[in-house]
């Protein structure tokens, strides 16, 4: 029973004024990103903005279906280095670049997941940290990849042919444009009937399989979608910096997101993307304090676990609840 305050007897939100909350955030973040570049450094926001959709697909997976991956930059790095090899070495244009490493990504995440789907908890982790160092090892020994050099001075080639993309002001908003994208198909896949099964498989997998649920499609599903846009986030990236390097496709890598979406929220809206931009802030600004800066890292995760287990968005989102005053009965 609820009260045309929008909250039930327990001082819960109903999802209609969640909903539109998150849309008036959502909308107050556009606007900030839209002036960011003319504010802080383009490349960094760009930056920003890749990471923070990878943290945002690691969530899709962790936060709503209940599947912790360890080996997620094999997606993010192996498309960087589809995207990085299909713009410098055949000539593809911006856009060819970036569905041809999200694509790979896709079909890699199909593979991972037939092989992992089946497993839980530690075991499916392992299994994806396993294939995950396979592809590392591919991608230290494959010719195409440039070995520890890695693929450098990518081009940005005229998006469509007619966009020229060269200048960092104007790709920012071509990267802002994927950033929206693939946020918008995340926020629509966790509000649908299918995202709605996602968490009851998370909260109780064998009730789900009782009520009658393919529950290994329904998985296998979300880690596509998870998998390809990581994918997207690797090959935007690639462009942006104008480099593939193994730094993307090593384990500290996977390490690193599962830290931005820990910390900013797991299973929140926004809070992959807060903690992506706490964390390539945080690199960016300390970069003089060299190796100390992982030091710091690792003394925030560890933070983060024992004092702040929602995240910074979701101890904020629950202390605004335990604000809101329980509207009386009748």
């Amino acid at each position: 029973m609820t009260n045309g305050e929008g909250i039930d007897k327990k001082g819960n939100e109903k999802p209609r004024r969640r909903v539109s909350g998150d849309l008036i955030a959502f909308a107050v973040l556009t606007l900030a990103l839209l002036a960011g570049p003319f504010l802080v450094y383009p490349v960094l926001l760009m930056q920003v903005l890749c990471f923070a959709l990878f943290a945002l697909a690691f969530n899709l997976l962790i936060g709503y279906a209940g599947l912790l991956s360890f080996g997620h930059a094999m997606f993010f790095g192996f498309s960087a280095y589809v995207s990085a090899y299909t713009v410098k070495s055949w000539g593809f244009s911006t856009e060819l670049g970036l569905l041809s490493g999200t694509t790979v990504a896709a079909l890699l995440g199909l593979v991972t997941g037939l092989i992992a789907i089946r497993r839980q908890g530690i075991y499916f982790a392992m299994v994806t940290l396993a294939l995950a160092q396979m592809v590392f090892f591919f991608c230290l020994q494959a010719p195409f990849t440039g070995g520890e050099d890695g693929i450098q001075a990518i081009p940005r080639r005229p998006l469509f042919g007619l966009l020229d993309v060269s200048d960092d002001l104007a790709f920012y908003y071509v990267v802002l444009a994927v950033f929206t994208l693939g946020f918008l198909v995340i926020y629509r896949t966790i509000h649908s009937p299918f995202g709605q099964v996602l968490k009851a498989i998370r909260e109780n997998e064998a009730r789900a399989t009782s009520l009658g649920y393919a529950v290994d499609r329904f998985k296998l599903i979300a880690f596509v979608l998870s998998a390809t846009l990581a994918g997207l986030a690797g090959a935007t990236k690639a462009l942006v910096m104008q480099l593939a390097s193994l730094t993307d496709v090593t384990w500290q890598m996977s390490g690193e997101v599962v830290l931005m979406t820990l910390l900013g929220g797991m299973g929140t809206v926004f809070g992959p993307i807060v903690g992506a931009a706490v964390i390539i802030f945080m690199q960016n600004r300390l970069a003089w304090l060299g190796e100390w800066v992982l030091v710091m890292q690792g003394v925030i995760f560890v933070v983060t676990v024992l004092v702040f287990r929602r995240g910074l968005v979701g101890e904020i989102v629950a202390l605004a609840r335990r604000r809101r005053p329980v509207p009386a009965e009748g």
